[in-house]
């Protein structure tokens, strides 16, 4: 499964959860800078979905704050889930 997601660095308080104009929004306490915020939104994004961190990764995007993540698992159980994660916050 494909979605979108907007990342925002250098989060003081990190977490997974809302939405901003349909992307769930990632903010994860890394800076963009050599990879390390993309590293930490694949691990966040798994573990909010909880899925191991290979099953996620950034298809598009990833020198961006709008990213294309691609989940690997069951879409009628993974589906719900980003719902729940889209509507939280």
């Amino acid at each position: 499964m494909k979605r979108n997601v907007l990342v925002r660095p250098r989060s003081s308080h990190p977490s997974v959860g809302g939405g901003h104009d349909g992307a769930l929004v990632v903010r994860v306490r890394e800076p963009a800078t050599d990879g390390r915020a993309n590293r930490a939104v694949v691990e966040a994004v798994a573990a909010a979905l909880g899925v191991g961190r290979a099953a996620v990764r950034i298809t598009a995007g990833a020198s961006s704050r709008r990213k294309v993540v691609e989940v690997d698992g069951d879409e009628s159980s993974l589906a719900p889930a980003w719902e729940a994660l889209l509507a939280a916050g």
